[in-house]
């Protein structure tokens, strides 16, 4: 058999071109109580369902230290409740605007689905962020076969429950004929987790965290190494296959195609060493 689903992330994926509606969210939260968190900080742990992403801020050195120096100790589970009701309301407000297809991904489905191959997809988002994205993307085109949210399962990313459960709902059995596609070191996780192919993605990805824009004006030999960079984290957390943008997924489809007729698993030996 062939591929049969390819399990797409959301933001800095498929939508939200370098993953920008949580960062600044996640910045002001920790601003409103003195704590300064940079950009590359607060994308850090990206992927997970958001309370967890807090509670890893939280856990940060420098975090940590500022927390103590402000309130006297420590952030406590009580201050992850306290942020993530913040995150929330600010989340909600500005969710609509970060919906927007990134440039390549209506296009591949249309030509994963020619295919016969279904499209599911996972996300750190809950249910209710992912009313509001999910709908916005599909007024701009873009509708998977399949989506889980986190809050569903016991337990979001670096699980793998949520790529199980768009198996069960998408019908796909064995994981080996199942890609998992994204665009940070949690989707890596989750992918290899589950046992499937794991695809990660340079252009529009969290792991970059540049605007299309931003990417085009960079100088070449910097995005150059900033690209190889982010290629050697993925490759170090054993993904399958690094791409430059999502809609450079086909030719990862025929080599899956290929090393599956010959006999090979994302699991076995021969996956690990190539790719």
């Amino acid at each position: 058999m062939t591929v049969q689903g390819v399990i797409l992330d959301w933001a800095g994926t498929a939508v939200d071109y370098g993953c920008f509606a949580p960062v600044a969210v996640f910045v002001e939260v920790f601003a409103k109580r003195g704590i300064t968190l940079t950009a590359e900080e607060a994308r850090g742990p990206m992927g997970m369902l958001k309370r967890d992403h807090l509670r890893e801020l939280c856990r940060l050195d420098s975090v940590a230290e500022q927390w103590k120096a402000a309130f006297g100790r420590a952030p406590e589970e009580a201050d992850v409740d306290s942020l993530y009701a913040d995150f929330e309301l600010m989340l909600f407000s500005i969710l609509k605007q970060y919906a927007t297809p990134i440039p390549g991904a209506i296009e591949l489905v249309a030509r994963l689905r020619s295919q016969g191959i279904k499209i599911g997809s996972t996300t750190g988002y809950t249910t209710e962020m992912m009313e509001i994205v999910a709908a916005e993307a599909k007024k701009q085109g873009y509708a998977p076969d399949g989506l889980v949210t986190p809050d569903e399962m016991p337990a979001g990313r670096p699980y793998p429950w949520m790529i199980y459960e768009n198996a069960i709902r998408l019908g796909i059995y064995p994981m080996k004929h199942i890609v998992k596609v994204g665009d940070t070191i949690s989707d890596i996780r989750e992918g290899l987790n589950a046992e499937t192919w794991t695809v990660g993605i340079l252009k529009g990805s969290s792991e970059l965290g540049m605007s299309e824009a931003e990417v085009n004006a960079c100088d070449p030999a910097e995005l150059q190494r900033k690209l190889e960079e982010i290629e050697r984290r993925y490759r170090s957390e054993g993904a399958h296959y690094v791409i430059d943008s999502i809609g450079a997924l086909d030719p990862v489809i025929a080599d899956i195609n290929r090393r599956l007729a010959a006999g090979e698993s994302p699991c076995s030996k021969a996956a690990a060493l190539k790719g």
